[in-house]
């Protein structure tokens, strides 16, 4: 039995097969709608169901209790049954299409043994507008595609990347330890749909664990120096003071805001460490136990993010102001 989706903002319509998810039959139709791991675990695809029903043949890791009772689905796991009615994800700032280029390799450098700083430089003639927070796809030997966050603001021809090594690994610790100064490599971009809402009106909570931080890094130098910037918090957990791979250049950024917290966490602490322990989203709770006011931005581990979209929205905070890049590994 064929099921009828509407969208709610643009009034499009389009016919769902039996036993077909919202945004494949979305795809079919041309019909565009955000979305990026298209396996439940990252979030991008949220919609809500204002009218009608939907099911799912597994629990979606990236939708909580809380955000499925209060009406949110995902799409590319939602099986329709009955005609819905969804509201999307509100319009995104412009940026450019998908592209393939050729980038030139600037710099390698360690920022930690296991954390590395590469920076690109685009072609000359390639004119880019990216939204901070988005990723890039990385295209190793034989086309494989690795995924990585830009660390960097809109601004120019450079990009930066805040790269875990995989011991072991075929691009992140092989490929990678190869590559000299000025060696190509194509780069997919810009791609995904996290990025900061300007449009809420709402102080920032920025939530990041491990190299999480390098695309919150890139939402927070685009908003040095802008007079209508809301307060913003950075909570960044790592597991030891070594971890803190760019701690001193942090403590720097409330000199560009009028109203800048940053948080340390260490889940790993020793005995000398001063500062705050346990996990990035307890401490956020600690320091704002009502978020019913604040957009929430989370990157890093999805077992972090499952745990903080639960807990913050017991907290008050609303589902439709939390945004969330979870660094996951498809199967």
């Amino acid at each position: 039995m064929l099921y009828r989706v509407q969208l709610l903002e643009t009034s499009e319509c389009f016919d769902v097969e039996p036993d077909e998810t919202i945004l494949s039959a979305a795809q079919r139709a041309n019909v565009a709608l955000a979305h990026q791991c298209q396996f439940g675990a990252c979030g991008t695809c949220r919609i809500k169901v204002m009218q009608g029903e939907v099911a799912y043949a597994e629990p979606p890791a990236a939708l909580s209790d809380e955000e499925a009772a209060d009406g949110y689905a995902l799409a590319c796991q939602a099986l329709p049954r009955s005609d819905v009615v969804v509201s999307a994800a509100r319009p995104l700032a412009p940026c450019s299409d998908p592209q393939t280029v050729t980038a030139r390799l600037e710099s390698i450098r360690p920022l930690t043994p296991d954390v590395l700083h590469v920076a690109l430089e685009l072609p000359a003639d390639l004119e880019l507008v990216y939204r901070p927070g988005q990723y890039v796809n990385l295209l190793t030997d034989g086309g494989v595609r690795r995924s990585f966050s830009l660390a960097s603001k809109p601004d120019g021809r450079r990009i930066d990347f805040q790269i875990r090594r995989i011991p072991g690994g075929r691009f992140t610790d092989q490929r990678l330890a190869q590559m000299a100064p000025g060696e190509a490599i194509d780069v997919e971009l810009p791609l995904g749909s996290f990025c900061f809402h300007p449009e809420d009106y709402r102080p920032v909570v920025l939530a990041a664990t491990g190299t999480g931080l390098a695309p919150i890094k890139s939402i927070v130098e685009s908003l040095m120096g802008d007079p209508d910037c809301p307060p913003v918090a950075l909570y960044w957990g790592v597991r030891t003071e070594a971890d803190l791979y760019l701690h001193d250049e942090i403590q720097r950024w409330h000199e560009q805001f009028d109203d800048f917290t940053y948080v340390p966490v260490l889940s790993r602490a020793d005995a000398t460490w001063r500062g705050r322990r346990g996990h990035v989203q307890q401490a956020v709770l600690e320091d704002l136990p009502d978020l019913s006011e604040h957009a929430i931005y989370l990157c890093g581990s999805p077992n972090m993010i499952a745990d903080a979209k639960r807990a913050f929205c017991a907290s008050g905070a609303s589902a439709a102001h939390l945004y969330v890049d979870s660094f996951n590994f498809q199967p």
